[in-house]
């Protein structure tokens, strides 16, 4: 078992470890792109990865508080599914409504890697070779499906 400040440092030097093995690597757009916290530039859409001591996961959240508004995105999303899947070269889980662990009304778009732990060092590599494909992924799938959400 791990402590709350063991547990602390080991999601901020996996995170600080991933954030620099992805460093030299550009974006679709050829601009450097911190991988760690992507910005989409759209308000209500993010590119989210977590781990913890049970799993790992990479998502799109759609997060706007109009819930017309985020129904929209999620129609949008939608339509361009057969795109994604084919940047990602698999299928994800498409979820229109979630809540979220703060209690809010999300929709997600999301896999997720079982059996691994973020505590564990030994466990990085899984983790690394989980998150690194996909977000870069998303990030050539965004680089041209963005300009459908302005």
């Amino acid at each position: 078992m791990y402590t709350r400040e063991e547990t602390s440092r080991q999601r901020q030097a996996f995170w600080t470890t991933f954030g620099q093995y992805m460093r030299p690597i550009p974006s679709a757009d050829g601009a450097r792109a911190n991988w760690v916290n992507y910005k989409t530039g759209i308000d209500g859409i993010q590119f989210k990865m977590d781990a913890d001591g049970t799993h790992a996961s990479i998502a799109i959240v759609l997060s706007q508080t109009d819930a017309a508004a985020q129904a929209t995105c999620y129609e949008q999303f939608t339509a361009l599914k057969a795109a994604l899947h084919d940047a990602l070269g698999e299928q994800w889980n498409w979820q229109s409504t979630v809540t979220d662990e703060s209690g809010k009304r999300i929709s997600k778009i999301s896999t997720e890697l079982p059996d691994v732990n973020i505590n564990r060092s030994e466990d990085w590599p899984l983790l690394i070779s989980f998150f690194k494909p996909r977000i870069i992924a998303l990030d050539e799938f965004w680089s041209m499906a963005k300009y459908s959400f302005y």
